[in-house]
């Protein structure tokens, strides 16, 4: 180490007792629930619970459901962030605050939104059944559509951040030198964002695999077609407690791997910190 970086380390403020008192009172409250999850966890049993078919059947659905949520959302939302961030249209701010709206919405508010836009008899979903034959709602669908929605705001605020982030004399750079929009798109803005852009994918997972309001709202609860692990759990706590608090575990096992690798990304490593 250093001799400046001792002399930063030396330098850094104690908190008064007050303050930390009050942080570790604010890190009780946060970890006693999970203390309490773990007591009543059934470890004994914990390999036969998760293996159960039904355990099993809302997993991969959660998993494949959210992976196609993901994936649609970065389709849908990359180029939504780009525009937020490059383009000064009229309304922009409203249409910001539209996109993230999901965000903040309870998420049976949510569900309920898209049940009366695109479900079977809502504004929109009526003529999906009328002229295709087709409904969103109680189908995987329906559950993808649901996450989608909820999880894509996570992705459009994580890549607008990286592309405002970004210089954009580099793009026009590669402009002048004759290169198509579609070209430095691919081939400047994106590899340029490729950490915000992952950081945000993880989180529209993450997000997704999570989601239960809006996906039972609009999707329904029909097992191995939109029963997600969510669902499952939330079913579980009138069923088979040991069901429920082995499920909860598994959600918040993939939950802490999620945050604890995007950790850095938000914040930047502490030497980063540290010189800025």
């Amino acid at each position: 180490m250093s001799r400046r970086d001792r002399s930063v380390r030396l330098a850094r403020p104690r908190p008064p007792a007050v303050v930390r008192a009050l942080g570790l009172a604010a890190i009780a409250f946060f970890v006693l629930p999970f203390v309490g999850l773990l007591w009543r966890a059934p470890w004994s049993d914990l390999v036969d619970v998760l293996g159960a078919p039904e355990v099993r059947t809302a997993l991969w659905l959660s998993l494949r459901t959210s992976l196609v949520s993901m994936v649609l959302a970065t389709m849908l939302g990359v180029p939504l962030a780009w525009m937020l961030a490059r383009i000064d249209f009229p309304g922009r701010r409203v249409v910001r605050a539209i996109a993230t709206m999901s965000m903040v919405l309870p998420p049976v508010v949510g569900g309920v939104t898209l049940l009366f836009s695109l479900g079977k008899r809502g504004l929109f979903g009526r003529y999906l059944d009328q002229w295709f034959g087709f409904q969103l709602t109680f189908s995987s669908w329906g559950v993808i559509v649901a996450q989608t929605f909820v999880a894509m705001p996570f992705l459009v605020l994580s890549v607008e951040g990286a592309i405002q982030q970004l210089d954009p004399r580099f793009e026009g750079v590669a402009r002048t030198l004759g290169a198509s929009d579609w070209y430095v798109f691919r081939h400047v803005t994106l590899p340029s964002v490729r950490s915000g852009l992952a950081a945000g994918m993880v989180l529209a997972w993450a997000r997704a695999f999570g989601e239960f309001g809006a996906t039972i709202t609009f999707a329904g609860n029909f097992p191995g077609t939109t029963q997600t692990i969510s669902i499952a759990t939330y079913l579980a706590l009138d069923v088979d407690q040991r069901e429920a608090v082995a499920l909860s575990l598994l959600m918040i096992g993939v939950s802490l791997v999620v945050l604890v690798s995007l950790r850095d990304r938000w914040l930047g490593r502490p030497e980063q910190r540290m010189a800025r």
